[in-house]
């Protein structure tokens, strides 16, 4: 059975990340791939691999970009096991569509770390850091909620089919809302994980609903991202509705999405600390190839934190001046 550690918000920081007993050796290449760069999200996880590699020392990443697509991860995942990289540090972009990569890995003895995004139950890894993505869609769901005071029509937007993110998010906060009978969902459809996805999924959703100032067919809306809810967020001000006026949640903390929190259009988004996820996965890994020293716990997940305008000083990303 896996050992599951949860870590709460940037209690991480506490932690000795990269005071790991790491030796400072030949440099290591470690492949760093992400199911797509035009995710935002996945560009503050890269800073925070490239803090973690220079504070460790003699590290050299590689970033993979999977373009949102599973083969093209799935490539460039196997070409640099021909190349003989020293370890992987991958967020898969399915649960599912990534097992040639991980067979492959295992055969050539190349460790692998998952971060972010999980593989199936079953696939050989060193280790998986995470949030608890759950917990997140979770909380999500219990502040809408609790916001509208138990009462009230919600709207889900779900991210990538197959991606454990979307599953586990989903799962979360379909569980929170259910335990509030007031609260009716009058619509969940996927929008990718995509701001334009998220734009026109919730047109055509505010369509469906007959949306109007006088009866907007929904109180609250959450989207398993910050692209999707800024797409959302601009969809509801289409309609010619203040999106002020509702209780509209994300996930991710970005900068954009705090943003609009401090704009009055956002109520909150979901911090999962992007940067202590990649620093430790990183770190993790670094530690298994130079010293051997294989993780006690192969599953580490991040507890979220609901950020809204009353903590926003508490998100963990940077803010883009």
């Amino acid at each position: 059975m896996r050992n599951i550690v949860r870590l709460f918000g940037v209690l991480i920081l506490g932690v000795a990340m990269f005071s790991l007993g790491v030796a400072r050796q030949e440099t290591l290449d470690i492949a760093y791939s992400i199911p797509g760069s035009v995710f935002p999200f996945f560009a503050v996880m890269f800073d925070g691999a490239q803090a973690a590699a220079a504070e460790i020392g003699g590290v050299n990443i590689i970033e993979l970009d999977g373009q949102d697509d599973d083969a093209t991860q799935l490539a460039g995942c196997e070409n640099v096991i021909a190349q003989g990289v020293d370890g992987i540090v991958i967020s898969p972009r399915t649960v599912d569509g990534l097992a040639g990569c991980f067979a492959a890995a295992a055969a050539a003895n190349i460790p692998v770390v998952t971060v972010d995004r999980r593989a199936a139950a079953g696939t050989p890894i060193l280790a998986h850091v995470g949030a608890d993505n759950v917990a997140g869609g979770r909380a999500a769901g219990n502040y809408i909620a609790q916001r509208l005071n138990g009462q009230g029509r919600v709207i889900e937007l779900q991210g990538t089919p197959g991606a454990s993110p979307a599953i586990d998010r989903s799962a979360g906060f379909n569980e929170a809302i259910a335990a509030f009978p007031g609260i009716v969902r009058v619509a969940q459809q996927t929008a990718l994980f995509n701001a334009d996805q998220g734009l026109i999924v919730t047109e055509n959703i505010l369509s469906s609903l007959g949306s109007s100032a006088e009866n907007p067919g929904f109180e609250g809306l959450f989207a398993a991202n910050d692209d999707m809810v800024s797409g959302a967020v601009e969809a509801v001000e289409a309609r010619g509705l203040n999106p002020g006026n509702f209780v509209i949640v994300g996930f991710d903390a970005l900068d954009f999405a705090l943003d609009l929190i401090e704009e009055g259009k956002l109520t909150g988004t979901v911090d999962q600390f992007p940067n202590e996820q990649a620093g430790l996965a990183v770190g993790t890994l670094v530690d298994f190839i130079r010293n051997g020293v294989r993780p006690s716990n192969e599953t580490v997940l991040l507890d979220p934190s609901v950020i809204t305008i009353d903590n926003i000083s508490e998100a963990s990303t940077p803010r883009v001046p």
